[in-house]
């Protein structure tokens, strides 16, 4: 199967794309776009690894499911396209980006930006039927993203990986400590960012570690 994407995940994923689970899940997700709306664009589900080829990340933020309103996803995990009103958990990880390095973030949501820099915005399901939280869960790509997180742990060593919530801490069990700096707190979602998120620092921390280890920091305005 030819997968449209950056060719350095392309040379690593390649045998992900002819497995039997990767084949079912294709044809699911053309079953869906045709049939109902699902985000985001069909020509952006990849964008995450297009925007952040493999030899140039630095940073892996682990999401859940794609923003599933209008307009919002376009590919990465919390951002949204300019224009389009901050989801809360955005909302809270500017803020603590302001508390923690003392600047106050761009007024866009697009995140393409960190993307440009080396940090993959992955989400662990990339499509999501429109209003439906969670509908495309269990049909791939859980396996699917769990293979990029282990590609990336083996070949790549000094990442920095942002895992926000019980989800996304399970999720990077498998990441070497030792090889690898693993920042773990509650969601920033509004339900839980009050016990733990504000105040974890991880943005001064990733930085200090990237320093630490002759990787130029990310600028997280």
């Amino acid at each position: 199967m030819d997968v449209k994407i950056e060719e350095g995940w392309k040379l690593r994923l390649n045998d992900e794309f002819r497995k039997e689970y990767f084949e079912r899940l294709t044809r699911f997700v053309r079953e869906e776009y045709r049939n109902t709306v699902v985000y985001p664009p069909g020509s952006l589900i990849f964008n995450a690894f297009n925007l952040c080829p493999f030899d140039r990340v630095k940073v892996v933020i682990l999401g859940q499911d794609p923003y599933h309103g209008p307009g919002q996803a376009h590919g990465l995990c919390f951002s949204v396209r300019d224009g389009i009103e901050f989801p809360p958990s955005l909302v809270n990880i500017f803020k603590e980006i302001g508390s923690d390095l003392g600047i106050d973030p761009l007024p866009s949501g697009n995140l393409e930006r960190w993307a440009s820099q080396g940090v993959l915005l992955l989400n662990a399901t990339l499509t999501v039927r429109a209003h439906a939280a969670g509908s495309h869960q269990k049909k791939g790509w859980e396996e699917f993203t769990d293979s990029v997180i282990k590609v990336l742990n083996d070949e790549r060593k000094n990442l920095v990986f942002f895992l926000w919530g019980a989800y996304a801490q399970k999720k990077g069990e498998s990441i070497d400590y030792q090889k690898h700096l693993v920042l773990k707190s509650v969601h920033p979602s509004p339900l839980s960012a009050q016990r733990g998120f504000f105040g974890n620092r991880h943005f001064s921390k990733c930085n200090e570690y990237l320093k630490m280890n002759g990787i130029t920091p990310i600028n997280w305005a």
